[in-house]
């Protein structure tokens, strides 16, 4: 059975960090790219990070610098380390691959960034 479980999120104050996780489960993790995605109120779901196989990864402009995903193909699992955080990166934050043949989407994970 295919699938994904995030954990992780929270309520942080700005310029706060939290570690994201993502537990995959009936595929072969290892041989994906996998990404971090987001999905504000009212907004589309945007990917914010990805990790190839390879380990190369590549961010989208709003969290170059902030944010680092990592992989541990033992473990099946990727990580979305945040740091600095801010207000518009409150958001639900999902995983999964990060170039089609997605997997069911799983429940998320809420940051909440407040004062």
């Amino acid at each position: 059975q295919v699938q994904l479980v995030e954990s992780g999120g929270g309520l942080v104050q700005p310029g706060g960090s939290l570690r994201l996780s993502c537990a995959a489960s009936g595929f072969i993790f290892s041989i994906y790219a996998m990404g971090w995605y987001r999905q504000a109120p009212g907004k589309q779901r945007e990917l914010v990070a990805v990790i190839t196989s390879g380990r190369s990864t590549d961010y989208t402009d709003s969290v170059k610098g902030r944010f680092i995903i990592s992989r541990d193909n033992a473990k099946k699992t990727v990580y979305l380390q945040m740091n600095s955080l801010k207000f518009e990166d409150t958001a639900v934050y999902y995983c999964n691959k990060a170039r089609g043949d997605y997997a069911p989407w799983g429940q998320g994970t809420q940051v909440t960034v407040s004062s």
